[in-house]
């Protein structure tokens, strides 16, 4: 049976040469980077040129990238931080966020009885900036939470005018990048942000493994005590294998961007053109656009709300599992809930969550073939 993996903003196929480079360091480098012998002092210059080279790609400085097990844990561990270290009172972010980010909030703020504000959203799900002029206006000690693309919808906050905005309210900005970093240049030299994160598995790596960048100076603690790995901010051996495979990825992601997004772009187009030819009345979540020739959406995901019955919702991701195409209805960490997405409860009505909405998210690795697959199982639902 011919299948379509179209569900990239859960995770990634590994490229090629990214299973290549986890071979040969398992094979080759197994030293402790933490060692002083020769083969501890290899591993070490793997560690750190993999940093270095991050960095670049990103425009920051090595010392500003800490490995991590990926975007989750540098969420926690940066929002529980500036609370507990930096004396942070209140976070502002947005209930569209990943729960990674709002549960993280909403424990430290139970622990340390901090405030937490929530942004109120435009009709696309992007934040309302004048809301945010407002709540900064209050003289506290805040951290601003709010993520670049959004997993589910796609939709894109302009990190420069938000940062700009907390910058000139004295407020530190975290954004959760998992779904931009490797799909979009990101300049962190140019940007007035203060914290970020990514997870190579969004960008054909490795899963396991990420990182958080951490502006020099920040005044962060550590998030695991031991050893004095990662600036001793995460005690713990470094697995070199996923921190060298994560780079390569990273590397083939920028290296490839322009080339890689024109092909996904040109797939997305195709894929609303002919959602167009074949339900008509669809509407396309996250997006304010309602021609759909350009939307206003991050490229690599599109989410859509059909036009089908209320029982046809419960089923859906069961007929197109069986006819071999991955899709999702939103976020993979939720996948076992029957709760409607959380992202959605906050852009639909109560008449249009009944409708069945799907996220088809992207890659270069999807074809025209792929498309095609999902509107014959489409037609047939």
């Amino acid at each position: 049976m011919k299948k379509a993996y179209l569900d990239n903003a859960s995770t990634t196929a590994l490229r090629p040469e990214v299973i290549t480079e986890i071979t040969h360091i398992l094979s080759e480098q197994y030293g402790n980077p933490s060692s002083t012998h020769s083969f501890g002092r290899s591993a070490k210059v793997v560690l750190e040129t993999s940093r270095k080279t991050i960095a670049s790609l990103l425009n920051a400085e090595a010392r500003e990238i800490i490995f991590t097990s990926g975007g989750t844990e540098a969420d926690n561990w940066i929002i529980r931080s500036v609370v507990k270290d930096l004396n942070v009172k209140r976070i502002i972010t947005a209930k569209t966020e990943h729960h990674a980010v709002l549960y993280a909030a909403q424990a430290v703020a139970t622990e340390y009885n901090v405030k937490i504000d929530y942004v109120n959203l435009l009709p696309d799900g992007k934040p309302d900036t004048s809301h945010l002029k407002v709540l900064l206006a209050e003289d506290t000690p805040t951290l601003v939470s709010l993520m670049h693309v959004n997993n589910e919808t796609g939709t894109v906050i302009d990190l420069h005018e938000i940062g700009t905005i907390c910058r000139g309210n004295k407020a530190l900005f975290h954004s959760d990048t998992v779904q931009s970093v490797g799909k979009e240049v990101i300049d962190l030299t140019s940007l007035p942000i203060d914290f970020i994160v990514a997870s190579a598995h969004k960008f054909h790596g490795p899963k396991g493994i990420g990182f958080a960048y951490v502006r020099k100076n920040s005044g962060l603690k550590a998030m695991i005590y031991g050893g004095e790995q990662e600036k001793g901010m995460r005690a713990g051996t470094e697995a070199i294998h996923q921190i060298a495979g994560m780079t390569k990825a990273l590397e083939i992601s920028y290296k490839n961007l322009e080339k890689d997004k024109a092909h996904v772009i040109n797939l997305r187009n195709y894929l609303l053109q002919q959602l167009a030819l074949v339900f008509p009345e669809f509407k396309l979540n996250g997006s304010i656009d309602e021609g759909y020739n350009n939307p206003s959406t991050f490229y690599t995901i599109v989410n859509v709300m059909f036009p089908l019955p209320e029982e046809k919702t419960a089923m859906i991701l069961f007929h197109f599992d069986m006819h071999g195409v991955a899709v999702s209805r939103g976020s993979a960490c939720q996948s076992g809930s029957i709760k409607p997405s959380h992202v959605l409860q906050e852009l639909l009505s109560e008449e249009e969550l009944k409708k069945p909405s799907l996220r088809i998210s992207l890659s270069h690795y999807n074809t025209i073939e792929d498309i095609d697959l999902f509107i014959k199982v489409l037609k047939a639902v």
